[in-house]
């Protein structure tokens, strides 16, 4: 788990802050256009985003799911069929969305962003991108079936990098060096999205073909599949179809405001289109993709949950089911509560390093930031359900989270105003985690008391942590300033470095890290001379 996720969690967290990074100078080349090109490209990627959920048709973790459950079993041969038919469904079903999406822009410019027209070349230039991610999608969950996350962890920074070279060049040429318009610099930096993705299919194709004398090697010396006729189609997509509402689950949220924000809020203040749409990137763009950096935390842990626990529920061995899914929780909460408080902590110069000094952006981060302890929970809570093929309550319970978030939405943002949707989000997420919890628990009985325990000395210290960082923030802030944005990154810098070391030294000292991470943490104590 610990491997995995550590696999996982540097390539998720390196893509993260790479894709945070580029915002510096694609926003000082878009200059006074920055606001529009902004909220563009938000609406075009919140569609997009829904569609490579639907296009990969959550068949990646499908993948990874029963190709761990063959394995379990010995029965390698099958789960290698199971994986060649999936790769000519996703051959496909890339195929047929990238069209829809391509040819129904307008439709979904109307329906997704309030009728934009300058959504559509927008629209188009990521449906290009819809014909090749799911192949590189079904290719991962392979490769994490295997529990062997480090292709995909790769394969994901290498797409970050080709996909931030591009349209980090391409925006320059147009706004800087051709005096463009910055939809067409948009429409590349959108486009960008085909290239990185051909790159890491790229890595995954050297990696598989490295692999393959070792995977021709167990499938010939494993147990000879039982059922030569199994409908690999039908097994994918009942697996399929509830990691596609699961996973698609936080975009659903962000598409509900991104199509109702502008609407719902005109019922209580009086606001132009442009200002609107400036609340709506605060929340729903710029602090969203900051946020998302600590909440590829949990995804990384969920991905590597998924193979692990699948491979326990096919041998039939419920107390380890159980003493896994404590730990998941465990290492969840060790890693999500210090991340979420250390953000908030420095929320001023990391959003002043961004996107330049905004009061409002950053309590909207701040706010964000709490709110992403529970949209990890969900992510990682999904997962372990599904992992144990309860999809029908882990879809149920999605929905009913999200009823709640629409039937709150207006009330909410009818007090809280543009913090309404953050307000919404958190009360739909909150009912969807306790359900979860709740009959994760009764189901598979794992130990709350040792949870609970080890969850409060992590509350404990990040507290401490928050506290002497926030102390420093307002100290330094109250003499030189808040609007260098050179500054802002070294005390960004500083204060990361002091609260990382402030919770390093207490879960080391206390020896939590030891009881969560396992014993080779001693390592890690007689190294730094902690006792």
């Amino acid at each position: 788990m610990l491997k995995g996720s550590a696999w996982m969690t540097a390539g998720s967290i390196f893509s993260r802050i790479l894709g945070a990074i580029y915002i510096i100078p694609w926003m000082a080349w878009m200059g006074s256009s920055y606001p529009q090109a902004n909220a563009l490209y938000a609406k075009g990627y919140n569609i997009y985003s829904l569609f490579i959920i639907i296009s990969t048709a959550g068949i990646p973790g499908a993948i990874s799911k029963q190709i761990s459950h063959y394995n379990a079993l010995d029965e390698y041969s099958t789960g290698n069929k199971l994986f060649k038919h999936g790769l000519k469904i996703m051959t496909i079903m890339g195929v047929a969305f990238g069209i829809l999406m391509y040819f129904g822009a307008p439709l979904m410019a109307a329906i997704f962003a309030d009728g934009d027209p300058r959504s559509i070349p927008v629209i188009k230039s990521l449906a290009i991108a819809v014909l090749i991610i799911p192949i590189l999608s079904i290719m991962r969950g392979y490769m994490q079936g295997y529990s062997d996350m480090a292709p995909s962890a790769i394969s994901q920074f290498i797409e970050q990098i080709a996909r931030v070279i591009y349209m980090l060049g391409a925006t320059y040429l147009i706004m800087e060096v051709n005096n463009g318009s910055y939809i067409s610099a948009v429409v590349q930096s959108t486009f960008a999205a085909f290239i990185g993705a051909a790159f890491a299919i790229a890595i995954l194709a050297f990696s598989f073909i490295k692999k393959l004398p070792h995977l021709r090697s167990l499938s010939r010396n494993g147990k000879a599949p039982k059922e030569l006729n199994k409908n690999f189609t039908r097994e994918i997509f009942e697996q399929a179809v509830p990691f596609i509402i699961l996973d698609a689950g936080i975009t659903f949220f962000n598409l509900f405001d991104q199509s109702t924000f502008n609407q719902f809020m005109r019922m209580f203040v009086k606001a132009t289109g442009d200002q609107l749409d400036n609340y709506y990137s605060l929340f729903g763009f710029q602090a969203n993709k900051l946020i998302m950096i600590i909440v590829s935390l949990s995804t990384a842990m969920a991905v590597t949950a998924i193979p692990i626990l699948s491979g326990l529920y096919s041998k039939g061995v419920k107390k380890d089911i159980e003493n896994q899914i404590s730990n998941t929780l465990e290492l969840f909460f060790f890693v999500m509560i210090p991340a979420s408080l250390g953000m908030y902590a420095v929320s001023q110069p990391l959003w002043t390093t961004f996107y330049r000094y905004d009061q409002l952006g950053i309590l909207m981060l701040q706010f964000s930031s709490v709110i992403s302890i529970l949209l990890g929970l969900f992510t990682v809570l999904s997962a372990v359900l599904q992992a144990l093929y309860r999809n029908g309550l882990a879809i149920r319970y999605f929905v009913y989270g999200f009823i709640v978030k629409v039937v709150v939405q207006i009330p909410m943002i009818g007090l809280f105003h543009e913090f309404g949707p953050l307000v919404a989000t958190s009360i739909g997420m909150g009912v969807v985690c306790w359900l979860m919890t709740k009959k994760l628990h009764d189901i598979y009985p794992f130990d709350t008391n040792r949870l609970s325990r080890r969850i409060s000395g992590i509350i404990l210290f990040s507290l401490i942590m928050f506290a002497v960082v926030v102390l420093i923030n307002w100290i330094v802030f109250h003499f030189v300033g808040n609007s260098n944005r050179v500054l802002s990154m070294v005390i960004l810098v500083v204060e990361a470095v002091i609260g990382g070391s402030i919770y390093g030294y207490l879960v080391l000292k206390t020896q939590l890290a030891d009881k969560i991470l396992g014993s080779k943490v001693e390592r890690i104590r007689r190294l730094v001379k902690i006792k």
